[in-house]
């Protein structure tokens, strides 16, 4: 039997499959073989099927790291340049315990494919009486994601690209729809239909995000089709919080979505008898991205992270 450990040693636990021995080195996610994370606090910008409208929000724990390249990362300081703390699969454990023990309505896991096996060991020493959210970017593998069964009980994916032209020049995946499709279709598998409280948090289920990009409309009405052909009754979350990052370099995502952009994807989803969410335009605004700052990570956060070792 394979054992967490092992999965780290030559690890192929995304669709890069570096193989790299992350006992003693970094793999393509720029990670270790210990959980590294950036922050674990209550989150309130969540669906208001995860994280409530009550003020009590989800528990949201951000892991560094990414299996992604994203040239517009809104969350560039944890994916590309590593911000975090490294800690033990006993602290991760604590962690679940501490938020939800601040009476959140679910635990939102943020970008943690790169640590699958210490977050299962983790779950095995804790386990929340809350759902378990799997807020991922959609880049996985099915087989890793079979993993996860179980242990999850509420799927939150991004389903980013569906041209491979347009993901390899994105993010650095020219598989991430063919990727992707199959891993959120394993997603469905195990969730099934949608579960919900009578507080109308989602128990169980699946949702699936899509961010709107300026200039590629085209791109999210081949998304939407998929997920009304192949993923039937799943709700779409259809953001429009894409904020223009000075840093990417790619020509046409240096301005916000407009209002008949995001209009016509909407109309779309409503031809193609897609439910879900919508956002306001003032969505798009940096305000609403997350300070990382240790905060909740370590017993006694220092004001500012060691380097990236």
């Amino acid at each position: 039997m394979t054992s967490e450990t092992d999965l780290y040693r030559a690890c192929t636990l995304c669709p890069r499959e570096c193989d790299a021995d992350r006992t003693r080195e970094r793999g393509f996610c720029g990670s270790p073989d210990r959980p590294r994370v950036a922050r674990a606090a209550v989150h309130l910008w969540e669906e208001p099927c995860i994280a409530g409208t009550d003020g009590k929000g989800t528990g949201a724990v951000f892991f560094s790291g990414c299996t992604l390249r994203c040239a517009f990362c809104q969350n560039a300081s944890i994916s590309h340049e590593g911000f975090g703390a490294e800690i033990g699969v006993g602290r991760l454990a604590e962690i679940f315990g501490e938020l939800e023990g601040k009476g959140v309505h679910s635990l939102d896991l943020v970008t943690g494919t790169q640590f699958v096996p210490s977050i299962l060991e983790a779950l095995g020493i804790y386990r929340p009486r809350v759902p378990v959210v799997w807020n991922s970017g959609g880049y996985e593998k099915a087989e890793t994601v079979r993993l996860l069964e179980g242990a999850v009980q509420v799927y939150l994916p991004d389903l980013k690209h569906y041209s491979p032209r347009l993901s390899s020049l994105i993010c650095g995946a020219g598989d991430y729809f063919r990727r992707a499709s199959e891993a959120l279709k394993e997603m469905r598998r195990q969730t099934g239909e949608n579960e919900y409280g009578e507080d109308g948090i989602l128990r169980r289920g699946m949702i699936v995000r899509h961010l709107v990009l300026p200039g590629c409309t085209s791109d999210t009405r081949e998304i939407l089709r998929f997920i009304a052909s192949e993923l039937p009754g799943v709700p779409v979350s259809l953001m429009r919080q894409y904020t223009p990052q000075p840093f990417c370099p790619i020509r046409g995502l240096d301005r916000r979505v407009t209002e008949a952009e995001y209009r016509r994807v909407l109309d779309w989803a409503g031809e193609l008898g897609l439910g879900g969410f919508s956002q306001e335009a003032e969505s798009a605004d940096g305000a609403f991205t997350p300070l990382f700052d240790l905060t909740g990570v370590l017993r006694d956060a220092p004001k500012q992270p060691g380097p990236l070792a």
